[in-house]
């Protein structure tokens, strides 16, 4: 299988200028890759840097030294010392992201928000909404809530809306941060069946899950933050 990314020696380090100065490694010498059609999760307890990791993956956060290739464009490009508008490029066709909270923008519907992602990589509006309509009614969003901002929705809804946006396109890269969280078990098995698929076309996968049943439904591979070590699913 094609690699797709590939992390090698990457470092992340926070100082804390309020508390003299004082400077957390939260990421050492992070090394992995992930391929094609593959699920790695990554598991450790609450400040192992599972969350830190993503964000700086997306390029959020500028890691201390290290690489981030992925592949785009047809080629491996470095995420790590990139422009913003390379980074933007990355973001808008190889690479996408399902965070824990919706970015809830004032005035805007749910379906335009869960369009966004296609109609920025220059689809019809027909084909845009077609897909988006078809996947807010298998999560189960109702059909009165689609022309709503999603500003009064429930945590629930808003977190659906949000991975309906996430999965509108195929993404060569797709960073999940608890995508089943606050979900009951009905649409907890579309997200992993949207997982599935997901895989199966080709998209290569980076999981927090702090469902044991979800993660172990997913993962091919486990990162262990704890140690930093890589190991196979059972």
């Amino acid at each position: 299988m094609q690699t797709i990314l590939e992390v090698e020696n990457l470092n992340k380090t926070f100082t804390l200028h309020q508390q003299q100065g004082v400077v957390l490694n939260v990421l050492k010498n992070i090394s992995f890759n992930v391929q094609a059609g593959e699920c790695v999760v990554l598991h450790g307890h609450s400040g192992a840097g599972k969350s830190t990791l993503m964000r700086t993956l997306y390029g959020n956060y500028l890691p201390a030294n290290g690489s981030i290739r992925i592949l785009h464009q047809g080629g491996m490009f470095d995420m790590v010392g990139a422009e913003p508008r390379e980074i933007m490029a990355v973001r808008r066709e190889t690479m996408g992201y399902v965070s824990q909270f919706l970015r809830v923008i004032p005035r805007v519907t749910c379906l335009d928000i869960v369009m966004e992602p296609a109609l920025e990589r220059g689809w019809s509006l027909e084909k845009a909404r077609s897909r988006a309509q078809a996947l807010l009614q298998r999560l189960n969003i109702p059909e009165r809530l689609w022309s709503l901002a999603p500003g009064t929705f429930s945590g629930g809804e808003q977190q659906r809306v949000n991975i309906a946006r996430g999965f509108m396109v195929d993404w060569p890269v797709l960073l999940l941060d608890e995508p089943t969280a606050s979900l009951d078990d009905v649409n907890r098995q579309v997200v992993l069946d949207l997982i599935t698929e997901a895989k199966q076309a080709g998209s290569a996968l980076i999981g927090i899950f702090h469902d044991k049943a979800a993660r172990d439904g997913v993962a091919d591979r486990y990162i262990d933050m704890n140690t930093q070590e890589a190991s196979h699913a059972a």
